[in-house]
């Protein structure tokens, strides 16, 4: 569409004040995609939080968890395509189009038709995915542009943790608007529709105005020159072609379907992706369930996980630049090995819900580092007009496959069917399988040229 194509390069401005200039646009580009992100997640796993009520309904978990599946497969799906289209859209109206278009359909996905059987389910979650796959590749378009190779891991790191702020708030929210709606005499139903659905995509709308008003595509199209040069960090074989926005065809082809080290990467993100949502898509019912928690107590544990996952998440990114140099494969390993114990000691703990929420911020503390990791992976093993893509291909892998098939269909029948205690069996194999595929890519990863000229 011509009105999303990326604005022309404007001719530089005077060269004393293209510093000031810089180091400003930088901060409004970066707030911008801060809180656009994090709005992004107040319109995404709403019907997570839906569930324990759905339940109370009739229907049962392997329902739920099928329809909750479509929200995670068109997730993947968009973010992959959507990925491909980003990378040849201006960011700045890419982004707020699609958090405007996600909390839409999360208003008409919470209202009383949204709810009226599996199937109808199943579509408004298809909807409110797929839209939502427009947020990640716009954000990662920007960061190629404005931030520059050896600061992109700091820099995404501290960005990473938006999704944490939004996840965080909307456990809250949920919570505080459901018991303010039933404080005001609004029946059950209707109370946490409103506390669970339209209050927070609301609050996403508005903020995607400010996003608008805050992001700018590239340097360039500010009259400002390009980051390597600002900054005078260039990526190994970095040439003027990296600034062409690429074909369809060069994207998928040349940089994405053919990167043998990117698969890697993008198969060990499906199992890291199934123990984040396998954890936090069931973490409502579960405690309601097994652990007799109410909805203010569900929505703080909620929260609680999201939020601890910002420190957890600066310290992981840390660790990988200064103590182990870069290798990212190394930090992602020891991070998913402490997962594993934390989910042990969450699912064997009872009648101690102080345990509980420890295990549940430790499991939120850990899992975020390498998820952040694998997306600063995909980054780096593309030029940065294919970077949306190669996020994209990661993304998918692990809301497809990750999420959809594993979290939410897998993990719903194995639940119905076997009890609870094979769904965490089965988290505890996924941390195993995620740390052998990333010891295979650790030999590659000791020459950094090595992953450039993949």
């Amino acid at each position: 569409m011509n009105i999303l194509q990326p604005p022309e390069h404007k001719p530089l401005i005077v060269k004393n004040k293209i510093d000031g200039a810089y180091q400003l646009m930088r901060l409004k580009v970066f707030t911008g995609i801060f809180i656009g992100y994090a709005a992004y997640y107040l319109v995404r796993k709403n019907f997570s939080l839906a569930m324990p009520y759905l339940l109370e309904l009739g229907f049962d978990k392997a329902e739920l968890g099928m329809a909750f599946s479509f929200n995670a497969t068109a997730y993947g799906l968009s973010k992959f395509l959507m990925g491909g289209i980003s990378d040849r859209s201006d960011a700045r109206k890419f982004l707020p189009l699609g958090l405007v278009l996600a909390s839409v359909a999360t208003i008409a996905a919470g209202s009383t038709f949204g709810f009226y059987n599996v199937a109808v389910m199943a579509v408004f979650q298809f909807l409110t995915g797929w839209l939502g796959g427009m947020g990640w590749p716009p954000c990662g378009r920007i960061m190629t542009h404005w931030f520059s190779v050896k600061e992109r891991g700091t820099k995404m790191a501290i960005w990473n943790v938006a999704h944490n702020v939004g996840g965080g708030f909307i456990g809250v929210l949920a919570g505080w608007g459901t018991t303010f709606a039933l404080s005001l005499g609004f029946g059950k139903m209707t109370s946490w529709q409103l506390g669970v659905f339209l209050i927070p995509a609301v609050i996403a709308i508005l903020i995607a105005l400010i996003s608008f008003l805050l992001i700018r595509d590239t340097p360039q199209s500010c009259g400002l020159p390009g980051i390597e040069e600002y900054k005078n960090d260039y990526p190994p074989n970095y040439s003027r072609e990296y600034e062409k926005v690429l074909s369809t065809k060069e994207i998928f082809f040349k940089y994405v379907l053919n990167n043998r080290i990117l698969w890697y990467v993008a198969i060990t993100n499906a199992f890291v992706y199934f123990v984040r949502y396998g954890v936090l898509d069931w973490a409502p019912t579960y405690l309601k369930e097994i652990k007799g928690y109410d909805i203010k107590s569900i929505g703080l544990a909620y929260s609680l996980y999201e939020w601890a996952a910002i420190p957890g998440t600066l310290i992981c990114g840390r660790i990988s630049d200064t103590v182990f140099k870069g290798k990212r494969s190394l930090t992602t390993i020891i991070f998913m090995t402490l997962v594993a114990i934390a989910i042990f000691v969450y699912w064997t703990n009872t009648g101690n819900k102080v345990i509980d929420s420890i295990a549940l911020i430790a499991i939120g503390f850990l899992i975020y580092g390498p998820v952040m990791l694998i997306g600063v992976h995909a980054l780096d093993l593309a030029p940065k007009n294919a970077a949306g893509t190669s996020a994209g291909l990661t993304g998918f892998f692990g809301y497809f496959v990750g999420t959809s098939m594993l979290a939410n269909i897998a993990m719903g029948r194995v639940v119905h069917s076997w009890g609870w205690n094979a769904g965490f069996i089965m988290l505890l194999a996924s941390c195993g399988i995620a740390v052998l595929f990333m010891l295979m890519t650790h030999s590659a990863e000791k020459n950094k040229n090595q992953l450039s000229d993949i």
